[in-house]
């Protein structure tokens, strides 16, 4: 490590693994040491500089002069020329517009974007989401009076966000699954570490994607849909948004605002049906829901890292990070950061100081669907638990995890009616919701 460092960090290389199986299982051990031992920490197997400190991570978000996010976007792995070829073949490319995007006419964009998830959309959505719930889940409770177990992750937390934001955004002439499968190819493509011959299958499938939305886009779209404002919006020089970089738009906001949340949905449908008292809770209690969402967002969030570059030298907890080093915010770990949450670890509905959590960013890039999420969540939740009681895990092992750079979420959520209920054969909702 350059400069002079305030703490050894030996042992936390020792230890650290971003793509381990014990990281990526349970990445808190080791945040914890980062925090204590390495707040600054120069991982030399992906040449990213880790910074899991709270203090730090929200200096860097609140500074983007001096934190540019130019390379939120980019691969973590090197992608092959296969792959590149395949890309290039569909036209792919990402030039500056959300995420990735520390010019003028980011503003702008955002902007845009923004008014599509305000507050009086939100709130005018919540009909919308709860009937998506309800229908989801039809039939779902039967299949578990059986002893049965069923996956609240495959056909419900992911399908969620995605059938929602479709109908948020005017977005029309795709199935839901494709959509799906479209977006998780983007994030592991661009976020894993795939071998040779996956990376050609995911370029392939991120290609069709680039596909579809060039043409969406030039077909224009709903007058009142995203595609459709973005044809419209101005730059801030007066000229018209270039196609590439409404393509660009789409391609984030359609990820983001589908695969993110249902990655958060996923965990806390995961974390809640191990816990019998919040999956009760969750039913019944007014405000309990939101609040409990809050508490994984700060503890377990699905967007656990997130990258910039130091414009120039600069330092952070006492050590001197060179211009051009490349960031990697470890937002999971400060959700857990002692000197901001005490007894990080545990689970505390309505903690006073929960919403200081940073795992929807801060400053000019903070996520602009963040309302949006925390509410599906909330929803989410709500209606499997009263829809569905008494639910326990399925499986007494953990379930496998997504394990990318910067997301981090339950691949399945297998849950069953718990044998005590089974046995005491209690009834389920009064009033069934019907087949849609």
């Amino acid at each position: 490590m350059s400069g002079t460092t305030a703490v050894s960090d030996e042992g936390a290389s020792a230890l650290l693994d971003l793509f381990g199986t014990d990281f990526v299982a349970d990445p808190s051990p080791a945040l914890a040491a980062l925090r204590r031992d390495a707040p600054v920490h120069h991982d030399p197997d992906t040449g990213l500089w880790l910074v899991s400190r709270y203090a730090d991570v929200r200096q860097v978000l609140l500074d983007p002069a001096a934190y540019v996010p130019d390379n939120a976007q980019h691969a973590v792995a090197r992608l092959t020329v296969p792959a590149l070829r395949a890309l290039a073949r569909a036209g792919f490319s990402l030039p500056p517009a959300l995420a990735n995007n520390g010019g003028p006419s980011h503003t702008g964009l955002r902007r845009l974007v923004t008014t599509f998830f305000s507050s009086r959309r939100v709130t005018g959505a919540v009909p919308l989401i709860e009937e998506t719930a309800q229908r989801l889940l039809t039939g779902v409770h039967d299949t578990l009076e059986t002893g049965a177990t069923y996956d609240l992750a495959a056909t419900y937390a992911r399908h969620l966000p995605c059938q929602v934001l479709m109908r948020i955004l005017g977005v029309e002439g795709v199935p839901t699954e494709t959509l799906i499968t479209w977006s998780d190819a983007s994030l592991e493509l661009f976020y894993g570490r795939p071998d040779t011959d996956r990376q050609v299958v995911l370029a392939h499938l991120v290609g069709e994607f680039h596909q579809w939305l060039t043409e969406r886009v030039n077909a224009g779209g709903p007058a009142d849909g995203l595609i459709g404002s973005l044809r419209r919006h101005l730059l801030p020089d007066g000229t018209p948004l270039d196609v590439r970089t409404a393509v660009a738009t789409c391609f984030f906001v359609l990820i983001a605002g589908q695969s993110t949340t249902g990655q958060l949905i996923s965990t806390v449908l995961r974390t809640t049906a191990a816990d019998p008292d919040a999956w009760a809770r969750a039913a019944t209690e007014e405000g309990f829901a939101e609040a409990w969402v809050e508490e994984i967002l700060r503890r377990e969030p699905p967007v656990t890292t997130w990258r910039r570059i130091a414009a120039n030298e600069s330092e952070l907890s006492g050590v001197r990070v060179p211009a051009g080093a490349e960031l990697l915010l470890m937002l999971m770990g400060t959700g857990s950061d002692p000197e901001v949450f005490p007894e990080p670890g545990r689970l505390c509905p309505h903690r006073p100081n929960t919403r200081l959590h940073l795992s929807f960013g801060v400053g000019r890039h903070r996520c602009p669907g963040a309302q949006l999420a925390r509410t599906e969540a909330a929803v989410a939740l709500r209606t499997a638990a009263g829809l569905l009681p008494g639910m326990e895990p399925a499986d007494d092992v953990p379930p496998p995890m997504l394990g990318l750079l910067s997301f981090r979420a339950p691949r399945s959520v297998p849950v069953r009616r718990s044998q005590a209920l089974l046995d005491a054969q209690v009834p389920g909702p009064a009033e069934r919701v019907p087949a849609v």
